[in-house]
């Protein structure tokens, strides 16, 4: 880069400036957040992104030197929203993976369920897994089983929320058969991800679970290990 495209002092020292305002604003938005994806935080996020990065890229052209944090964007993967200004209408499209830990432990609690309802004529739905998923799922919100799912003896995955706009609701029954396949991209207005590629601390080894303790776990004949079924039936 020549001496004459190179920025001034005065302008990396307004975009320091900058970062130092919306890392305020930021710090403001976290303590007037109104739940876990208040939208006011994720927007002063990304602001405090942007004014980094246009700080961390003057400071490099003038200086030769790089800031030493890196904020991640939250809108990297998402294109320019186009959607409506004044939505109407919107959807949320949620994901969970989860990973069967404990077999024992899902087939434990299906058959429990199984055994509390008088209505169920199904005798071997609780004995295989698809059929314990498939009671699990009848039974608890997908919210409550994300809260619970230790109980069940399932792990978390990766997850995802996207929040997107529309001008008018969708008609009854119109994407049933495709729910993920005719969102546009542009009309996103916010997502959300939780993945294990995000930490930046390895795993405590010491935090393993010892296979005599797995197997304390799982003997499932005493009521201890077994929270109650306490949820509301659908």
């Amino acid at each position: 880069m020549s001496d004459a495209a190179q920025p001034t002092a005065a302008e990396v020292r307004a975009a320091a400036e900058a970062v130092k305002t919306a890392l305020d604003r930021h710090l403001a938005a976290v303590e007037r957040r109104s739940g876990e994806d208040d939208p006011a935080v994720y927007e002063a996020f990304n602001q405090l992104a942007a004014a980094a990065e246009v700080y961390d890229e003057l400071l490099y052209d003038r200086y030769d030197e790089v800031t030493p944090f890196e904020i991640p964007g939250a809108e990297d993967t998402l294109p320019p929203y186009t959607g409506p200004e004044e939505p109407n209408a919107l959807s949320v499209l949620i994901r969970r993976d989860y990973a069967v830990a404990e077999p024992q432990r899902l087939l434990a609690q299906a058959q429990r369920i199984e055994a509390a309802d008088e209505d169920s004529t199904d005798a071997e739905g609780a004995s295989t897994i698809h059929g314990a998923l498939g009671i699990l799922f009848g039974e608890f919100e997908p919210d409550e089983i994300a809260s619970r799912h230790k109980e069940f003896g399932l792990e978390e995955g990766d997850s995802t929320l996207w929040v997107t706009a529309a001008e008018e609701p969708a008609d009854p029954g119109e994407w049933l058969e495709a729910p993920f396949e005719t969102i546009d991209p542009q009309s996103v207005v916010c997502r959300f991800d939780v993945s294990a590629v995000f930490d930046d601390e390895p795993d405590d080894p010491d935090d393993e679970d010892d296979p005599d303790d797995l197997e304390d776990d799982l003997d499932l004949d005493e009521d201890e290990d077994l929270e109650p079924l306490d949820a509301d039936r659908r």
